[in-house]
């Protein structure tokens, strides 16, 4: 019998995490009567006891419009490989076992692990442990199979759209092209969604490797056409034909998944080659990931944790819960993060976008 769950947050923040901590917290308190223990920072906060805390009705009021999580996060806390400093050089570790064993000394009987594919194949791992574990989907690059949608997008997709509107004034008055660095790793929904719906003349995503001659043709026919001004969108992921990626740090010991960023520059530098006129970037960063959650990821979020809770008590785990269509349902975790979702290039978003006259920098 379930008496008392913990939940954490794992990988980058998104809005709608702390819909979810209360989804569960107060699902479980209310309606079932369960003891609720929040674990801060990730999976990092499963080696230490002083990180796992009391979660009670107290905790969470509030903490709904609220952006971020209230019990922090991390991408580097993977316990499987868990960088330890061995006579002055950090070496990978496996200290799992301590996780495991801390997990069962703070007499959880279920987790619930919220995040991405990273942190969700963490949370499989330790289901092979014997850990019993539910997972919520939480990314704000849209990019989990098995989910139609994951909390964090939308409000993600609402600021992208909403510095492009603001960049269309200031493009136009100074007869400039201006390039939006967005977010979203390997995948382009950000970056193709938020062109769309704000107007923008060209996206290049990772799924379509661009030719810089096709870009630089389509921003010229604009301004021979009377438009003195163009804006795109460039997703971080995006790279062009027989090139590779921009990466600002590559994966190593400390930091085992590569950081992207820095192709906005890389495309203003191809477009300095081939346009005379004046270039600007404007990076969008980590604006993507704060604010307060729109209506969508509130209601998202807070379902999926509640949703979490009826899988511990359905004894339904190694499972995520996800959204099919206007319901939730649930998909094995393993088969959730087997690749993947990326923009398809032949697909109707693509599409949609040629026909509005975008350019996504095929040749």
């Amino acid at each position: 019998m379930v008496r008392k769950i913990g939940i954490l947050t794992g990988g980058g923040d998104c809005p709608g995490l702390n819909a979810v901590i209360r989804g569960v917290v107060k699902s479980s308190i209310i309606r079932r009567g369960w003891e609720v223990v929040g674990i801060r920072d990730g999976f990092d906060g499963l080696l230490y006891n002083n990180r796992i805390v009391p979660l009670g009705l107290n905790e969470v009021r509030g903490i709904l419009p609220r952006g971020g999580t209230i019990l922090g996060t991390s991408n580097r806390g993977n316990p499987f490989s868990y960088p330890v400093e061995v006579n002055g050089k950090i070496v990978l570790t496996d200290v799992s076992d301590e996780v495991v064993a801390n997990i069962k000394k703070q007499g959880i009987d279920a987790l619930v692990a919220v995040g991405g594919d990273g942190s969700l194949k963490i949370a499989l791992e330790l289901m092979n442990k014997g850990i019993p574990v539910v997972g919520v989907p939480k990314t704000i690059d849209n990019d989990l199979m098995e989910t139609d949608v994951t909390f964090g997008y939308n409000t993600a997709l609402e600021t992208a759209t909403d510095a492009l509107d603001k960049l269309h004034s200031t493009a136009e008055s100074h007869h400039r092209v201006m390039i939006m660095e967005v977010m979203g790793r390997y995948a382009g929904w950000i970056a193709l969604e938020s062109g769309i719906s704000g107007g923008a003349d060209v996206i290049l995503i990772p799924e379509i490797p661009y030719d810089i001659s096709t870009v630089c043709r389509a921003v010229d026919e604009r301004r021979r056409r009377g438009s003195a001004f163009s804006i795109i969108v460039v997703a971080e992921g995006a790279f062009p034909r027989g090139g590779s990626r921009v990466v600002q740090k590559r994966a190593d010991e400390t930091n085992t998944i590569e950081r992207l960023g820095g192709v906005g520059q890389y495309v203003a530098r191809q477009l300095g080659d081939c346009l005379d006129m004046d270039v600007r970037v404007m990076v969008l960063g980590h604006l993507q990931r704060g604010g307060s959650p729109s209506t969508f990821d509130r209601c998202l979020g807070s379902r999926f944790g509640v949703a979490a809770v009826e899988l511990i008590e359905q004894e339904q785990y190694g499972r995520m819960v996800c959204l099919r269509g206007r319901d939730i349902k649930s998909v094995s975790i393993e088969r959730a993060v087997r690749k993947l979702k990326l923009v398809n290039p032949g697909g109707q978003m693509v599409t949609a976008a040629e026909e509005l006259g975008i350019v996504v920098g095929r040749r």
